[in-house]
């Protein structure tokens, strides 16, 4: 049985040793059209890699897919967290869940899952061949033949085909698929960061706060989590789950939206106008500027002082129902206007892709064309960040490593 694997990436190599170890008797061979293979394997994580996560409830864990959640809680429980913990711990790379249960390498650099790989397909005896892009796939009959965008190499008939080229940012890139039957998801980011060029809040470039609220006006995207604040605008947990979660109602909005940010995590506005109240009371001759409620970073709360045109050596005696009616609200609903988007640190994750109503999640395979299968971030299915988008490319490169 002759087996093409068409891409080198992640869910790429883990397919072709699913595939392998499934079918020793088997041909498999991985063709990836650039010259370089689990290039986002080595960039991932900031050159770490954060394999997977360490939530090990599947119920949970589905949770954090904005897309493909679904689908995906039955295929964890043939692979899931703890089978990849398990898988890569067996072939010799330790690894160590961090306090927000991102997991990564022991080693903490990324070179140490892509040598796992590569010995792991020498091992197995998995063929490789680079710079060979697939052109096009045309069925005869239960075979495949596999035409080459390089007209010098001859094309190759195969049995089966598991297709992991990964996630396009372009409708035009998965025509070759749409050509064979499949309906295409529009493609568009997920994970991005939010840019403020006309917000004086950049300027505190730097600061974390550990647990804000944060929605979108106008809509019921809302996210909670440790907010970044950084030279173009805002990043950090809670607003790239937002982003995640908002990938095609921000595309729509041509990412120009207004953000509102709760700074304190309280829901109850009036909880918060009490604590400024008792403050005006207990401390009413102290500057504005030298006490600072909910232990707030100095340089966010002269910021927000700043945003509400307060003197600059007002007392808290001085401020009025007025003025507690201003802090309060700019608290819990500080509003910043977003106008476009910056990728997340060299990761780019795309929303969209092969409709899961096209593939049979028990083995990965098309329900449009027989023997062929799909993998990894080339399927409609993204997640949060935190390892989600691999442990996706891991679970879905297995069971198709299977050829069910």
């Amino acid at each position: 049985m002759n087996v093409a694997i068409i891409g080198g990436g992640a869910a790429g190599f883990f397919a072709a040793i699913s595939a392998k170890e499934s079918h020793p008797e088997a041909n498999v061979t991985i063709y990836e059209k650039s010259q370089k293979l689990l290039s986002k394997v080595k960039i991932s994580g900031g050159g770490r890699c954060n394999v997977t996560n360490g939530c090990k409830d599947i119920k949970e864990l589905s949770f954090a897919y904005p897309r493909g959640g679904t689908k995906l809680r039955k295929a964890f429980g043939k692979f899931n967290t703890a089978h990849t913990i398990e898988w890569f711990e067996s072939r010799n790379v330790p690894l160590v869940t961090q306090d927000d249960n991102c997991v990564f390498p022991v080693s903490q650099d990324s070179q140490s899952i892509i040598d796992c790989f590569l010995n792991e397909t020498k091992r197995l005896g998995v063929n490789i061949k680079i710079g060979q892009g697939i052109k096009s796939l045309v069925q005869i009959g239960e075979e495949w033949k596999l035409e080459f965008i390089d007209s010098s190499i001859s094309p190759k008939k195969v049995d089966k085909v598991i297709v992991t080229t990964g996630g396009s940012p372009k409708r035009s890139g998965l025509q070759w698929l749409e050509n064979l039957g499949h309906t295409i998801e529009d493609p568009v980011p997920s994970l991005f960061t939010f840019n403020m060029p006309h917000e004086p809040v950049k300027e505190l470039m730097g600061i974390v706060i550990e647990d804000v609220m944060v929605n979108i006006q106008g809509t019921p995207l809302k996210s909670d989590g440790p907010l970044l604040i950084t030279h173009w605008g805002m990043s950090g947990p809670a607003i790239l789950k937002l982003s995640a979660f908002g990938a095609r109602i921000l595309s729509k909005k041509n990412y120009e939206f207004k953000l509102q940010v709760n700074w304190v995590h309280i829901q109850n506005s009036e909880i918060v106008a009490d604590e400024l109240r008792k403050i005006s009371s207990e401390h009413p001759n102290k500057k504005l500027t030298n006490y600072r409620p909910y232990a707030l970073k100095e340089r966010l709360w002269l910021h927000l002082l700043d945003k509400c045109d307060f003197a600059k050596d007002i007392t808290w005696s001085q401020i009025g129902k007025k003025g507690v009616n201003k802090l309060m609200n700019i608290l819990t609903n500080d509003i910043y206007a977003v106008k476009g988007k910056t990728t997340f640190k060299e990761e780019f994750v795309t929303c969209g892709g092969i409709s899961l109503q096209d593939v049979n999640f028990k083995t990965m395979q098309s329900k449009v064309k027989p023997n062929l299968y799909f993998a990894g971030e080339l399927l409609d299915i993204d997640g949060i960040t935190g390892g989600y988008n691999f442990q996706a490319a891991w679970t879905t490169a297995f069971i198709a490593g299977k050829l069910g």
